[in-house]
């Protein structure tokens, strides 16, 4: 005698197929192998704020697996998420600035959202470029170069904003909104670093 299976079930069995979650590293629960962690602490030597480095980085080791080029992309992308976190609490402070009893503080603060405003649009540039890479030889150094052009740029924009501070009295404001801008160059700093390394790798004719 024939079985037939009704077609109901050929489709429950495709809906299941293309709505199961896929499992991500997140849900992994095995660690990544300690090499891979290895390369990336041997990789922020190379950077100003190493142990920032490290400790920013070390996360995403299964990502990275010892690839140069995919560390340097994650160090941009956290840089952009940090870079964005300052943006916006720049940007609503500098209303409460604007009733601020002295304009230099004011100034300072609406100088700050500028150029962070500028930072973050020229390292989402750098995270975009880095997606795009492709070619060998000059042709990805010729994209690399543009990468490191938009993150210099948004280091300096952020060194922008601190230096806006150094007619302001220490304490109160100041010392918030420098605190978290210098966090914010550290791993911008250490990211074009290790770009540069990435760079030092790519073998040209």
């Amino acid at each position: 005698m024939k079985i037939q299976i009704p077609s109901t079930f050929f489709f429950l069995l495709l809906l299941l197929s293309t709505t199961l979650p896929t499992i991500t590293t997140a849900d992994n629960p095995f660690p990544p192998p300690s090499h891979d962690k290895d390369f990336i602490r041997t990789s922020c030597r190379t950077t100003l704020y190493p142990q920032t480095c490290f400790t920013s980085l070390s996360g995403y080791s299964y990502s990275v697996q010892q690839d140069p080029g995919r560390l340097a992309r994650v160090a941009i992308g956290v840089t952009l998420s940090k870079a964005n976190h300052v943006a916006k609490y720049v940007a609503n402070i500098s209303r409460q600035a604007d009733y601020s009893s002295s304009p230099r503080v004011a100034a300072a603060v609406h100088d700050c959202y500028s150029v962070f405003g500028d930072a973050v649009d020229e390292i989402r540039g750098s995270l975009r470029q880095m997606r795009r890479l492709g070619g060998s030889g000059e042709e990805l150094r010729f994209q690399l170069s543009n990468v490191q052009t938009w993150m210099s740029a948004a280091l300096t924009n952020e060194e922008t904003c601190t230096d806006g501070f150094e007619d302001v009295p220490d304490g109160g404001l100041k010392t918030d909104v420098c605190g978290r801008a210098v966090k914010v160059k550290e791993v911008t700093s250490n990211a074009l670093a290790l770009i540069n390394s990435f760079a030092n790798t790519i073998q040209t004719p």
